[in-house]
């Protein structure tokens, strides 16, 4: 898993609305320099908030990102399923199934 699968619609996203997405792109960057957080961390909270919120997309990017800064999937599946009592079972049970379209179940 790499940068370099990033999805169509965001690839055209950035291509058409290059500010917007240089925006977003350094306030991500800028965020996660401010604070003690190694990058892995940093990269499972956000996927942590990514279900919490049922987002598919994010769960997709966030996987990628934890992946590609050192995350196993072990530590990718951990970071969901320990949301289950905070966010509920079907919730998870959606995320592990997103989960599954980048990597498969340990």
């Amino acid at each position: 898993m790499s940068r370099q699968e990033l999805p169509e619609h965001y690839l055209f996203a950035k291509k058409t609305h290059q500010t917007f997405i240089a925006a977003v792109e350094d306030l991500g960057k800028a965020l996660r320099q401010q604070g003690p957080l190694d990058e892995k961390t940093a990269n499972l909270i956000q996927l942590a908030a990514a279900v919490a919120i049922h987002s598919e997309g994010a769960v997709h990017s966030h996987i990628r990102r934890a992946v590609d800064s050192g995350a196993s999937a072990d530590e990718v599946y951990h970071a969901i399923v320990l949301l289950t009592s905070t966010v509920g079972f079907p919730t998870v049970s959606a995320a592990l199934s997103w989960a599954g379209d980048l990597m498969r179940a340990p």
